[in-house]
């Protein structure tokens, strides 16, 4: 049985985020594919973060509502439900760690879910977290790199 996975075919895991996904650049989200979710899976939610940051965590990307059978997002595509991201905005943004301060990993997390999450558009990380904690399934997860 394959093994629940998310790839992307602009960069590898571990590798270097390509510049037009950061903030440096266009900062459109990258292209997303999953493959093998788990018996049971009725949603997605996709969590963005980067655990380097010097304050804490920083989250770049919040989307749920995502269609399991879909395969992947497209580049700069929202997903169907997006929520507040640690700039204070809704939906993607791409890395931008400090200058100087060495590589950061951002770590894309897919989690597959057994129902359909129930969160307006706009919530936030906390929010996102207490409604996966009962539904949880799975999670694979992609991680790129980036250095200012």
């Amino acid at each position: 049985m394959a093994e629940f996975s998310l790839t992307s075919s602009a960069f590898a895991d571990g590798g270097t985020i390509p510049r037009h996904h950061t903030c440096d650049d266009e900062d459109r989200s990258p292209p997303l594919s999953w493959s093998a979710p788990p018996a049971g899976t009725r949603s997605l939610v996709l969590i963005l973060d980067d655990p380097d940051a010097p304050g804490g965590a920083v989250h770049h990307w919040l989307a749920w509502g995502i269609t399991p059978d879909t395969g992947g997002l497209g580049e700069g595509k929202p997903a169907p439900a997006e929520g507040r991201n640690g700039f204070a905005s809704v939906g993607y943004r791409g890395p931008c760690p400090p200058r100087g301060h060495g590589p950061h990993r951002y770590r894309f997390r897919l989690h597959a879910v057994a129902e359909e999450l129930r969160l307006a558009s706009g919530a936030g990380v906390r929010a996102l977290e207490r409604a996966l904690t009962v539904k949880d399934l799975a999670v694979a997860e992609l991680v790129g790199t980036y250095e200012r």
